[in-house]
């Protein structure tokens, strides 16, 4: 129509021409703000998740010095890398400003004690306790730990360093008249151990307890030493851990020895193993924070995890977990962080790199203009560095947030601390400081496909089926019943069904569940039976129902069916099974049985699936047009060959968009399978076990997590995978719906 052919229309023609017009515009907005707005949710995942795989980075900061010439034997640095602690090999320390390279305050360690012996062997303990364990060449042993006071006068951040001995200022005796060579020790507030090898070949393990009296907080040290039997060995490097009960000894011949020092007065040798890897020799080892893992370095550049393993006898054995990206150079110094599982490590060649244990990756290699670094520090916050050579140091700042995500991290199967074996475990938190987090994407996408396949197991046969008797064989008056009550299901809240499935489902199902499958099997038989039954009837009983209402009949069938399946099942159950069929499944087959289940899942997942998959389904066929059938009919065929050759290949289309919708809607459902499974994420095709699904998942913990954290990003990763697995099935559903509907157009 041309305006002039508008200009001439009536004025009521004219508004009908604009409605159409809005309307159009209408349309077409908000298809277009649908568009906009799904693009908008994937690019803020995405722009969340992002950082995840941002990697880590190493930057020069600053160089320190210091006008004392002795090598630097340890160094660290404050929770802020404003102040680095040095102490040297002859017992002095130094705090240096690491802005203008200002020394705050120095001193001796022995000065502090008022001895005249030289320091012989200095080490760190756990870097969280800030511990420090220096040993005299008299064979005595002097702890201290560095303290900073932080305080904001004029709103500026001042901290003031200083060293205390928490195990008072005099060396406690280890080994009279024998140097020690190397130490290493752990303190607590009320108990400190060290270990020392002397230039004797001895193996000491010294314990100091604290004891406060309560009437005048006087403080008095009870410490006893005892020998450990080295077979033969010569200690090369010792390791504590932060509990004080395991000692790791690894000698010159490359033997690593695990060592139970819990019973001070007996330690006992647990396991042993060669750490030697092709001839070369191991230079340093380190402990990883929580104090279960240790990490070797050779010189060949190769690292090395291990940890202690307990099978069913409560033997210990040291196993390799797993080997490391090796370092250019041979291994000189291994820095753990002080709250995760990363470390740092230098070589001889003077390069850096940080790792993670967990994500068993290198994250970054940088050099560091230094070589022949004797000491290497991490900032308790895992964002700064500090090597150091002779009185040389250099401070490098680390940007490394999220170092525990890797694609085998997040989808393999990891070796975990403490487990018996690589396993796919998601476990973002605990209560225990030494934790290992586990982000194994693998068991929430298993939960999820469980979920969704047992649902759709349950819903797809009764939807479909359902839908094709609805539209093409029952009556006009009955189908105006029966639709919308099942669509009205649509509007039942998820959260009612999950309350539902959880309180009163789940119970019932575990009380009758020999009931439940019989049920499965003599509903469809009692069902062919009443059929067969009802066309061996009178035809005048069969003509009294009008055509298209039979399935009423099927109603007492159906309630008779479960009614006898619940009493055969209880019968059996008891005569069969003792009493109860989850006890039996457990005892004689080993079947775990969780009240809170997949099964319990799948038919609650399935009640909120089925009106999508039943209305659009049965939408489908009946709006196949009645000259199809009229013209199948005409021809000789049967109302069912009808129905099956014709009416539901050429509703096929719909019939699949409808199956794709309801898949999409059960991999998404949240609470259901958050009220109704025991929401604990393990991988068991087992009905009868729990699961947590992606989505479940996000609802429990994203309350709960900090925001741009590796969990917090993680969980955003498990959104932007439910989002791309929706998108994929649905363009997928769409690709497979056009080609069936092109194929069968033509009927």
């Amino acid at each position: 129509m041309t305006a002039r052919d508008v200009a001439d229309s009536s004025p009521r023609e004219q508004m009908r021409l604009l409605v159409d017009r809005v309307f159009a515009s209408s349309m077409a907005v908000g298809g277009v703000s649908v568009i906009v707005a799904i693009l908008l949710i994937f690019f803020y995942l995405l722009y969340t998740v992002l950082p995840l795989f941002s990697g880590a980075s190493i930057e020069p900061r600053a160089t320190l010095s210091s006008p004392n010439g002795a090598a630097a034997a340890f160094v660290t640095l404050d929770e802020y890398s404003e102040l680095a602690l040095v102490v040297d090999n002859a017992g002095g320390y130094r705090f240096i400003r690491t802005a203008d390279n200002r020394e705050v305050l120095a001193g001796e360690l022995l000065d502090a004690a008022s001895s005249g012996s030289s320091i012989s062997a200095i080490a760190a303990g756990d870097p969280a306790a800030k511990a420090l364990f220096a040993a005299t060449a008299d064979g005595r042993v002097i702890i201290s730990a560095a303290e900073y006071t932080v305080s904001y006068p004029d709103d500026q951040r001042h901290i003031e360093p200083g060293l205390a001995f928490p195990y008072g200022p005099e060396p406690h005796a280890l080994a009279p008249g024998e140097s020690v060579r190397v130490i290493a020790g752990q303190a607590g507030e009320e108990e400190a151990s060290v270990a020392a090898a002397t230039d004797a070949g001895r193996l000491l393990l010294l314990n100091i307890t604290k004891q406060t009296s309560f009437l005048d907080d006087e403080v008095t040290f009870d410490a006893t030493v005892s020998e450990i039997d080295l077979d033969g060995n010569d200690v090369a490097r010792l390791v504590l851990d932060v509990d004080q009960r395991e000692l790791y000894v690894l000698s010159t011949n490359g033997s690593l020895m695990l060592y139970d020092v819990a019973d001070k007065a007996n330690p006992r040798l647990l396991d042993r193993v060669s750490a030697v890897q092709n001839g070369y020799r191991v230079t340093d080892i380190a402990m990883l924070s929580g104090g279960i893992s240790i990490v070797t370095g050779d010189d060949s550049g190769a690292l090395t995890q291990w940890f202690p393993l307990r099978d069913t006898l409560n033997n210990y054995t040291i196993a390799k977990v797993r080997e490391f990206e090796p370092m250019p150079g041979g291994v000189s110094r291994i820095a753990p962080e002080h709250f995760r599982k990363g470390f740092a490590v230098v070589d001889d060649g003077g390069r850096l790199a940080l790792y993670h244990a967990t994500a068993a990756r290198q994250l970054e290699l940088t050099e560091t203009a230094l070589e022949g670094i004797s000491a290497l520090g991490m900032g308790p916050r895992a964002d700064s560095a500090i090597v150091a050579r002779g009185n040389e140091y250099r401070l490098f700042e680390v940007d490394n947030h999220h170092p525990e995500v890797s694609w085998r991290a997040l989808w393999g199967k990891v070796w975990y601390e403490s487990r018996a074996e690589p396993e796919y475990i998601w476990q973002s938190s605990s209560a225990s400081a030494d934790f290992e987090p586990k982000f194994s994407l693998t068991p929430l996408t298993f939960g999820t496909l469980k979920a969704t396949i047992y649902s759709m197991l349950f819903a797809m046969p009764l939807a479909v089926f359902g839908a094709i008797y609805t539209a093409y064989f029952m009556s006009a008056p009955m189908r105006a019943i029966v639709k919308p009550a099942i669509e009205v299901m649509a509007a039942l809240p998820t959260v009612i069904l999950g309350f539902l499935a959880g309180l009163w489902l789940a119970p019932l199902i575990e009380k009758e569940l020999v009931g439940v499958f019989i049920a499965i099997a003599a509903i469809p038989l009692l069902i062919f039976a009443a059929a067969y039954g009802w066309s061996r009837v009178p035809s005048r009983w069969r003509h009294a129902i009008p055509d298209g209402w039979e399935a009423v009949l099927l109603i007492p069938v159906i309630c008779f069916a479960f009614w006898l399946s619940f009493e055969i099942g209880k019968a059996i159950e008891i005569g069969l099974l003792g009493g109860s069929a989850p006890h039996w499944l457990h005892t004689n087959w080993g079947i775990t049985y969780d009240q809170r289940n997949s099964l319990v899942v799948g038919i609650a997942i399935g009640f909120a699936v089925i009106p999508t998959i039943f209305t659009i389904s049965e939408d489908a066929v009946f709006s196949v047009p009645r000259s199809l059938t009229m013209g199948s009919l005409a021809l000789g065929a049967t109302p069912w060959q009808t129905a099956i050759k014709v009416v539901l290949l050429t509703a096929s289309p719909g019939i699949f968009s409808a199956v794709m919708i309801g898949m999409g809607r059960a991999v998404g459902e949240t609470m259901i399978v958050l009220m109704a499974t025991g929401n604990t994420p393990i991988m068991d095709i087992n009905i009868f076990q729990g699961f947590r699904a992606l989505s479940a998942n996000i609802a429990v913990e994203m309350p709960e997590s900090e925001v741009d954290s590796t969990h917090y990003r993680i969980l955003f990763l498990a959104a932007l995978v439910l989002f791309m697995v929706t998108f994929v099935v649905n363009t997928a559903a769409e690709i497979v719906r056009q080609r069936l509907r092109r194929k069968y157009a033509s009927l």
